[in-house]
């Protein structure tokens, strides 16, 4: 099921990369802007990272936080914030659960084959908890602007 703008975002309390639990409720004193990718380390993943990473300070003018997850361990992402210098919260989604609840889980093509798997998506959450606005199936380079732009707006 695919979130709309003014569906309440589903709760979730994950594992960053220094292991500690972080809840969408501890950050919601700001907007948060919450991106599914499917694996650290790989071309897109990394581009969507870095260019997430490029525009922080400009979210963090606009009181909103960067979270990324995926189903990666909190040491994979650890090792990815730190060769790609990242500014942006990762969280780790081992069991896919907040993916799904998110509808950012499921059916996708993949070299011409459907395959079970995350599907890139970014979800601009607002401080009542609700959804502002949802992408899905984004393509990683220039997406991150794209979703300033919308919190912008």
């Amino acid at each position: 099921m695919k979130l709309q703008k003014g569906d309440k975002a589903p709760l979730f309390r994950l594992k960053s990369a220094d292991g500690t639990e972080v809840g969408l409720q501890d950050l919601l004193t700001q907007c948060v802007i919450v991106y599914f990718y499917p694996k650290d380390n790989t071309p897109g993943c990394t581009i969507e990272a870095e260019e997430f990473s490029a525009l922080a300070s400009e979210f963090r003018a606009k009181n909103a936080v960067i979270v990324g997850i995926s189903p990666d361990s909190p040491k994979c992402h650890q090792n990815f914030i730190e060769k790609k210098s990242l500014k942006v919260l990762l969280l780790s989604d081992n069991d896919k659960s907040v993916a799904s609840a998110y509808g950012a889980y499921g059916t996708k093509m993949m070299y011409g084959k459907e395959v079970q798997g995350i599907i890139r998506s970014t979800f601009i959450i607002g401080q009542d908890g609700r959804i502002i606005e949802s992408f899905y199936n984004v393509r990683a380079k220039g997406h991150a602007q794209k979703v300033f732009e919308e919190l912008a707006k």
